[in-house]
Formats: structure tokens, sequence, C-alpha cells
């Protein structure tokens, strides 16, 4: 149900997520601490898709609190201990697309800062979803200094999920795209662009 409530997500379907996700913890006793930890980040999710900031932090705040209690060695679904800053960059991506340009760009900043360099393709994403945030906190041309550096990474990766993200960037980016700042994105994002 997860699974499926993350296909949900893509497709922007707010409560459709959010009833994926209450079913899979319909049961809280009969289902693990990751499973609960992803269910609740996935419905964090769908409660920025419905605009419900509330709901969000809630949700990120419950599963942060479960977050230490992971402790199985299944295979699968093990990014919530892996990943540095996991929740935060949950979070981070749910402020942005509720339109929060500056907590999420701050909270970017947080989560690049112990992300490591050697996470190549992740810090291209969360780059690119930092320079989307600053735009949208009305900030290009730092969304465009953040931009030339995720280019560098999307071109050397050939990371899909970089080039939706810069796209996203660029849609974002719309009202300075006549300003020299826009034509600046442009020119960062020329090497992408050309290799699409």
């Amino acid at each position: 149900m997860v699974n499926s409530a993350q296909v949900r997500t893509d497709l922007g379907d707010g409560a459709g997520v959010v009833d994926l996700c209450e079913a899979a913890l319909d049961e809280p006793s009969a289902v693990v601490p990751k499973i609960h930890v992803m269910a609740m980040q996935q419905q964090a999710h769908g409660a920025s898709l419905l605009h419900d900031r509330a709901e969000v932090d809630r949700l990120i705040g419950e599963a942060e609190r479960l977050l230490p209690r992971v402790d199985d060695d299944l295979p699968w679904g093990n990014a919530c201990r892996r990943t540095p800053g996991y929740l935060e960059v949950q979070r981070a991506t749910c402020y942005g697309r509720l339109g929060l340009g500056a907590e999420a760009s701050d909270l970017w900043s947080q989560v690049l800062a112990v992300v490591p360099t050697t996470a190549r393709r992740d810090r291209g994403v969360y780059m690119a979803r930092h320079a989307t945030a600053a735009a949208t906190a009305r900030e290009p041309e730092q969304a465009v200094e953040i931009a030339r550096d995720v280019a560098v990474i999307a071109v050397e990766t050939g990371s899909a999920r970089m080039r939706r993200e810069l796209a996203t960037l660029e849609r974002a980016m719309r009202p300075w795209q006549d300003a020299p700042v826009g034509r600046d994105l442009t020119e960062a994002l020329a090497p992408v662009t050309e290799g699409s």
C-alpha cells in the first residue's frame, strides 16, 4: 500500500495517498516500525498535496519519534536509516510542494550540510529542489547559483530524476524568464537540455 501511495503522490492524488497510508496503518500493532515510518512520511506527502501543512508537520514528527525503533534487517525500505536527514528531506520536499519557499530552502541547506558529496545523485536532486525553493522564495539569483552545480552533476550522472527536478525549477523561474537572471538559468542548464 505504501508503494501504491508513492505512485499516487507522483500522480498528484493527495486524497488517494492519504487513504492508502491510513489503510496501511489501520492495525498499528500488526505493522513493524519501518512500515509506520514509511507510511507516515508518505502520508505527509499526501497532506502536502492537499495543502495541509499542520498535518505534514504532525506526520513527520510522529515518524521522527518512531525512527529509533526501526531495527529490522529486512533488505527493503532502509532509506529511513541510511539516508542522512531522511525525514527532513521529506519535510523539505513537502514544504516545497506547499509553496513555502523560504522554509524549504532553509531545510535544504540543513540537509545538504549532512549529505555526503559521494551521494551525487541524491545530492543533485536535493540541490535542484533547493534551487526551486529559492525561486519560490523569490531568490532567483540563488536559484541560478545552485542550478549551475546541479547541471554539472546531471550531465555527469545522466540522472533522469535530476532532469525532472530541473524542469520543475525552470517552471518556478518563469517570472524571470526574460530578465538577465532568467537568461543565466537558460545558460546554466544548456548542457543538460542539449543532452536531452
